[in-house]
């Protein structure tokens, strides 16, 4: 069973760059889809951005298009996003995500896709 891990969250200032990595263990996630998703207080989760097994197809939600990009190294099992120009409004807490699907190619933002999750870090902006 796949576990995640993720780190490099944390207080940053606004304009500031943050790195997250995602750290798949238990078994390969290289024919999975990966993603990242943020929840802030009273709002509900969000598909922030996804990257397909292959690195070749990406999905990015309309608020991080532009600042945030997901990569994946399937040589180590782990996936990135780096936050660039970030905004107190990013303030969330972030959950790296593992597809149910083998393969899948059409990414998207949608929970439902998703099996596994990281235990989710604390990212916070400040202005």
């Amino acid at each position: 069973q796949v576990q995640l891990e993720e780190s490099g969250g944390g207080l940053v200032q606004a304009g500031a760059p943050l790195r997250r990595s995602c750290a798949a263990t238990g078994r390969t996630v290289r024919n999975y889809a990966m993603a990242w998703f943020c929840q802030a207080p009273v709002k509900e989760r969000e598909g922030v951005a996804a990257i397909s097994w292959s690195g070749g197809y990406t999905y990015y939600a309309d608020s991080v298009k532009g600042r945030f990009t997901i990569s994946r190294d399937n040589a180590t099992n782990t996936v990135y996003l780096q936050m660039n120009i970030l905004k107190p409004e990013d303030t969330a807490v972030y959950y790296c995500a593992a597809d149910r699907a083998l393969r899948r190619t059409v990414m998207s933002g949608r929970g439902q896709d998703y099996n596994t999750w990281g235990q989710g870090t604390q990212v916070t902006v400040s202005s």
